[in-house]
């Protein structure tokens, strides 16, 4: 895609990693992009408290760059609750209490690979590790869930999905419950693992589908499979 002098500008106007940025160029320039930037102006202008922070809406793509990406866990809305949303999927920020589908995640990765469940919520170091923790929606209003569906940020993490798809091989997708199930429906799988379970919070992961899925080993033997280094899932303190 040729760029013109003034696509560029806006484009670099964009506070995201070049590696997504140039492959997102053509959503980022579209007017479905410059509608979604809209919506987000009025409701703050409308002194609505939006999560997460603005610096932090591409934290889960600026800290797993493109060319890093060896997993995606796929989640839907970010917490809208005070200070929990920091851009990464089932994450929350250090000192806050574990939301209830993190324990059982934290639950499964000790069942699975004896790795001790953290006592913080804090998954940047599986994002550095290149877990793409991506929602689907990235930002919403205090306390109201589900609030900036359809806005258009499903079509720019449908564009997210669509670059790792096409420009990438030997990813493991990771799909918990009917909504990232969905979701996951393009991607192709003689290029890539798609990894299939009940969501984890507790009323779906205690009618079962979730504890015992070992989306965690069976994704680090898919890696070493293909000749890349496993994922270290464990957390520091």
């Amino acid at each position: 895609m040729q760029l013109t002098e003034q696509e560029m500008l806006k484009l670099n106007q964009v506070r995201l990693e070049d590696g997504w940025k140039y492959s997102l160029s053509e959503f980022l320039l579209s007017k479905r992009m410059d509608d979604l930037r809209d919506f987000l102006k009025t409701e703050i202008q409308a002194d609505k408290v939006i999560y997460p922070p603005s610096s932090l809406i591409f934290n889960a793509l600026n800290t797993t760059p493109l060319s890093q990406v060896k997993a995606v866990i796929l989640g839907q809305d970010p917490y809208h609750g005070p200070d929990q949303a920091h851009g990464l999927s089932f994450s929350v920020q250090k000192g806050l209490a574990l939301p209830p589908s993190l324990r059982n995640i934290f639950h499964e990765l000790n069942s699975d690979l004896g790795i001790p469940a953290s006592k913080h919520g804090d998954l940047t170091q599986w994002a550095q590790e290149g877990v793409l923790l991506l929602n689907s929606v990235l930002t919403v209003e205090a306390g109201q869930p589900t609030s900036h569906q359809k806005r258009g940020w499903e079509d720019f993490t449908d564009a997210v999905i669509d670059v790792l798809n096409e420009q990438r091989k030997h990813i493991v997708f990771i799909l918990w419950g009917a909504y990232a199930q969905r979701k996951g429906q393009r991607i192709d799988q003689n290029k890539h693992l798609v990894l299939k379970a009940a969501h984890p919070s507790p009323l779906a992961a205690n009618r079962g589908g979730f504890f015992g899925c070992k989306a965690f080993s069976k994704t680090n033997n898919y890696l070493k499979q293909n000749g890349i280094e496993p994922i270290n899932w464990q957390l520091d303190a």
